[in-house]
């Protein structure tokens, strides 16, 4: 089953202003058959893009904030936040959402984000929002804005690094295993060999939560990709650096 024993990280991206969907997977820490299986979460990773696209950004700062003062708790700074801090216009905003994220201006929860860091290292992993590459300063090329892609190069969307590249970026920095989100969609793929190859990601019933999900092996170098902790069935991950577990509420 991949039981964690011992104390775990949980892993979350792409919460978009979804208090709601934050607040239930954070909840999950005080379920018995969560730390049966799981372990004691004693650490909590937020890949960033606490802010855009949804409509109570400030109650989901808030609930960080709380969360901060009750775990170790990472933050990095994703693409909408720095949008946010800055006013840079980014599509996947409507009115309503507009008008939620104005409620921001002024505060010191807004303003703390400005701080965030872009990556941070834990054991022997990068944790980042978009990417691990330093390719340039323009502002779809800086680390919260690349994605994952077959093709390399410079795009509108965010600059396009492949694994082959991230990997040999792991490896020039003595570091095994890369954890991003921003793409909304779980992936995984691993060097074995020296070849890079795609894990498959079933995810399954898991008994007595209301949850899927599907256990990694990281005895090798990975990358794993998280998808969106928003919506009916926000997505996240578990890890003690040995496993890697993709959840999905459910």
């Amino acid at each position: 089953m991949g039981e964690i024993t011992g104390v775990a990280v949980l892993v979350f991206s792409d919460v978009h202003a979804d208090a709601e969907a934050l607040s239930r997977v954070v909840a999950l820490r005080e379920k018995p058959g969560f730390t049966r299986i799981f372990g004691r979460v004693d650490t909590v990773v937020n890949l960033g893009d606490l802010l855009g696209r949804g409509y109570a950004p400030v109650e989901t700062l808030s609930l960080v904030e709380h969360l901060a003062e009750e775990v170790t708790f990472v933050s990095l700074l994703g693409n909408h936040d720095h949008a946010c801090i800055h006013g840079i216009p980014v599509s996947g905003s409507d009115a309503r959402s507009e008008a939620a994220h104005r409620r921001l201006v002024g505060s010191p929860l807004l303003a703390a984000l400005s701080h965030l860091p872009v990556e941070a290292v834990l054991d022997a992993t990068l944790f980042v929002h978009g990417g691990p590459l330093r390719v340039g300063d323009g502002l779809t090329e800086r680390p919260f804005w690349q994605r994952l892609s077959r093709v390399p190069g410079p795009d509108y969307a965010g600059y396009r690094y492949t694994p082959q590249m991230a990997f040999a970026e792991l490896e020039r920095r003595g570091l095994s295993h890369l954890c991003c989100g921003h793409q909304h969609a779980p992936l995984c793929c691993q060097k074995r060999d020296g070849r890079v190859v795609s894990v498959p990601l079933n995810l399954e019933p898991l008994p007595g939560l209301p949850l899927i999900g599907t256990c990694t092996d990281l005895s090798v170098p990975s990358i794993t990709r998280l998808g969106a902790c928003t919506g009916q069935n926000p997505e996240f991950a578990v890890t003690d650096f040995r496993r890697f577990w993709y959840l999905r509420l459910w």
